[in-house]
């Protein structure tokens, strides 16, 4: 074995926090001995996922849904298509060229699965490319909102748009001509191009001109682009009026034509960290190095439209070093996410009506009343907030007081995903003093926000808070605050831990929840924590959390196979668990397992599902649900029926293999009673009782939309929850209501 073949061996071998594989020791050995399944029991995790998008894009065709927000889901399936091409079919690929035929757990091979992948996504697209051509842009027209082929415009719009491209666009194109003597120029991931092939005495020639990322993609023909009721908008596309001037960028040539096409490159960094050994190279260091590298990943996937000629697809495909197999042919536009301009137009009447979050009683600021001490409530109960229906100014509110209280001596959090213009890291700035620590643990491997973490990074760094990047191997995804106060019986421990991301814009849009509490057991174990992340310490057990990749696994296997034990002795076994993702294989067995001893399990699954529910003899007693509608489900929920002493964990992992062996993950208990009994027998039900948003899988891998029995009114978790946490017209007197509305049932499984 090379010494680079010796170090992505190391770099992929599940490492604890202190840096020891820890995995199969971990495993508890009824579950490790169980018999290896068949692969027919395995869903494939890639084309689950594929599944789960052409849900998204069910929405996205959805008549009843309101058009631009039809016209926003229609974005996110090829914002999210363009990443799993990025980095899932990128990982297939690079198997295929080292030659690893080993088959999956489904018994696909790489080439099989490549195969299937194809397919499925070019059916997708298919799809997604005739509801945009055929009912989005009529539709939009007929709302006053007009995306006009640049050849349809009238002569004077073409004016109009022309002294636009004068004043706005030419400026910044930079033509690219290809010969002898220029190479085929690097194009750039997810850049939306144009081959023009120009006639020039000496024959025909090619060129590439790249379409600019930072002007909008759809041109405003008429009032500037400013929604107007008394005449429609006017649009046109960018790529269009970027052709039709192209004798501006080739003066003297003949333009014959030109075509469009989109290339979405390998984008998955795998850092070298091993070198980070050397104490000379630091993390930040070897991130910068990695996204500069990221721009030159192979091309996974090359997209252009009918237009083009065979000949010129062939010339492109050559020149990119693709085959046909990684070639898309759509019906439409290319480069779709941009659709998020249209969705982001000021009409109301397009759109869901708006939705304020709550402020949480005591800890989000409300007009008209004085603060209460968010410490001192946090010592009183637990605290429980349920995002997008409850305002993120709670964890605000929490950090903020915290910054100038002069009894705090420590601050530590964990930062994943911050957003663009995060509210916390003022404070955490303004936290730091000569009385007060504060320190930071910023994840700069968390994808696609390497760039924005690194500043921040810099940021605290420069204002003299201590900041960590990260345990080398793994990615520290949990989310956690810890502020440690003096009061008079001496140091006491608050805790926020939570599902989801500080990020005060996707807790807007994000269904999440996050905890507070001042319980001993939960402030120390999250203490030995940050001594893991920032420091050298070595744990991997602690009191009340379970931490991944330490003990987690193994807490959750073992709670599994407690339940079977119960369910054998009492009949009254039960598992609930929502989470994003199921592609664990020893959960999956585990589950299966439960399921063959008669314990009831109801899961919800968002997103992709490797277990297969409903098979005779396997998992009949398993149900899976995933829903998708206006609000991205996120939390993550473990409920033990535990023979009538139920449990419920939250946390910010899901059941794959990255969470449990290759990411620092906190799942938490909800001891309170009050908050374990309203997520018992409230928020899970009535997730069971949706028939608006909810999908079911069925034994044969397919999703059957869930239907409003004969009747009853049809229910949607996310508009009751709204209407739970609709703002009361005078807190003092209505906080109450947030306690839950009406207790329902427990579901029971199909």
């Amino acid at each position: 074995m090379t010494k680079a073949e010796e170090k992505r061996s190391r770099r992929r071998r599940a490492k604890s926090p202190n840096g020891r594989a820890t995995v199969a020791a971990t495993i508890p050995t009824p579950i490790a001995e169980s018999l290896p399944l068949e692969p027919e029991m395995f869903i494939n995790r890639e084309l689950s996922w594929l599944d789960f998008n052409d849900r998204v894009l069910f929405e996205a065709a959805e008549v009843t849904n309101r058009l631009l927000e039809r016209v926003k889901f229609a974005a996110i399936f090829a914002t999210n298509l363009d990443e799993f091409f990025m980095i899932r079919v990128a990982g297939i690929e690079r198997k295929v060229a080292a030659g690893i035929a080993v088959p999956g757990p489904d018994g696909r091979t790489p080439t099989e699965l490549l195969r299937a992948v194809r397919a499925k996504a070019q059916s997708s697209l298919d799809r997604h490319a005739a509801l945009i051509t055929r009912e989005f842009l009529p539709g939009l027209a007929a709302a006053g909102i007009e995306i006009v082929p640049y050849e349809s415009l009238t002569e004077q719009q073409r004016e109009s748009v022309t002294r636009r491209f004068e004043r706005e666009i030419y400026p910044i194109l930079t033509p690219q001509a290809i010969d002898r003597g220029r190479r085929f120029p690097h194009v750039s991931n997810r850049s939306l191009n144009l081959i023009a092939a120009l006639s020039l005495p000496d024959g025909t020639r090619f060129a590439r001109v790249k379409i600019p990322a930072t002007l909008p993609r759809f041109v405003p023909v008429v009032n500037g682009g400013v929604a107007d009721r008394s005449q429609p908008l006017v649009f046109t596309w960018l790529e269009q009026v970027v052709a039709a001037n192209l004798d501006r960028l080739f003066a003297g040539a003949d333009i014959v034509a030109s075509y469009p096409f989109h290339v979405t490159r390998d984008s998955d960094i795998e850092l070298d960290e091993d070198d980070g050994d050397d104490d000379e190279v630091n993390l930040m260091t070897v991130m910068r190095e990695s996204i500069a590298q990221r721009a030159f990943g192979p091309v996974v996937r090359l997209m252009i439209d009918r237009t083009m000629p065979d000949d010129v697809r062939a010339w492109l495909l050559e020149n990119l070093r693709v085959t046909d197999e990684d070639l898309y042919i759509v019906d439409g536009p290319l480069a779709t996410e941009d659709l998020w301009e249209l969705a982001a137009i000021d009409r109301p009447d397009l759109k869901d009506p708006p939705f304020t979050p709550a402020p949480v009683p005591g800890l989000s600021s409300i007009p008209g009343q004085e603060p209460e001490d968010i410490f001192a409530l946090i010592r009183e109960r637990d605290i429980l907030i349920r995002h997008p229906y409850q305002s993120f100014g709670a964890v605000v509110d929490f950090l903020r007081a915290a910054a100038v209280d002069p009894n705090v001596v420590a601050i530590k959090q964990t930062l994943y995903r911050i957003g663009r213009d995060s509210p916390l890291i003022p404070l955490l700035v303004e936290a730091r003093d000569d009385d007060t620590q504060v320190a930071v643990l910023v994840e700069l491997k968390a994808r696609f926000d390497e760039e924005n973490n690194i500043t921040w990074a810099e940021q605290l760094e420069r204002h003299g808070v201590h900041v960590a990047y990260g345990l080398a191997g793994l990615k520290t995804h949990c989310k956690a605050t810890l502020v440690v106060r003096r009061e008079p019986s001496g140091l006491r421990r608050y805790v926020h831990l939570s599902t989801g991301n500080y990020n005060a814009s996707t807790a807007r849009v994000y269904e999440d929840i996050g905890y507070m509490t001042a319980r001993d057991d939960i402030g120390a174990d999250v203490s030995d924590l940050f001594n893991v992340l920032t420091g050298f310490a070595q744990q991997e057990t602690y009191r009340s959390i379970w931490v991944a990749p330490g003990n987690f696994r193994a807490e959750l296997l073992a709670a599994i196979d407690r339940e079977i034990a119960m369910h054998q002795r009492s009949g009254n076994g039960r598992l609930i668990f929502k989470i994003n993702s199921l592609v664990d294989r020893l959960s999956i067995r585990a589950l299966y397992k439960a399921s063959r001893a008669g314990v009831k399990i109801d899961l919800i699954v968002r997103g992709a599902c490797c277990l297969r529910p409903g098979v005779p003899g396997w998992s009949e007693n398993i149900r899976v649900i995933s829903l998708i509608g206006r609000f991205l489900e996120h939390s993550r929920i473990y409920y033990f029926g535990n023979e009538g002493r139920d449990e419920v964990y939250m946390g910010s992992a899901d059941l794959m293999e990255r969470n449990l062996d290759r990411r620092v993950e906190v799942v938490f208990p909800i001891d309170d009673r009050g908050w374990s009994e309203e997520i018992r027998d409230e928020l899970l039900p009535a997730y069971f009782r949706d028939t608006v948003n909810a999908w079911e899988l069925q034994p044969d891998g397919s999703y059957r939309r869930v239907e409003t029995p004969v009747g009853e009114e049809p229910f949607d978790v996310h508009s009751w929850l709204m209407k739970r946490f609709r703002v009361p017209q005078d807190w003092a007197l209505n906080a109450a209501r947030f306690r839950g509305p009406q207790q329902v049932p427990l579901p029971t499984p199909a």
